[in-house]
């Protein structure tokens, strides 16, 4: 095993995971039942930014560059996938994703 073997050991991309998805979804299996919201924790958010390069539809920025969610956090439908990207790309892991 090389260096970069080791290095991406346990790493699954992510057009992997949103191809699973398409196949649970095609085989009539829901992956949601609810609608989802996301939640910005402030005391681990760094401000790298990722999230809303990835979904500007979702985040927006304060004054220091640290990410909140827009409104109350409801993900309209149809960005669903944008809201779990945004929360697999957090470096800081700061974006909680959950079902209502």
């Amino acid at each position: 095993m090389n260096a970069g073997e080791r290095r991406l050991q346990g790493y699954t991309p992510v057009t992997k995971i949103q191809g699973a998805r398409a196949t649970r979804a095609a085989e009539g299996t829901p992956a949601m039942s609810g609608k989802l919201k996301i939640r910005v924790d402030q005391d681990k958010c760094q401000g790298h930014a990722r999230c809303k390069a990835l979904a500007p539809e979702l985040f927006d920025l304060d004054e220091f560059g640290n990410a909140h969610e827009v409104g109350d956090g409801s993900v309209p439908a149809g960005l669903e996938d944008k809201a779990w990207l945004a929360q697999t790309n957090c470096p800081e892991i700061a974006i909680a994703v959950t079902e209502e």
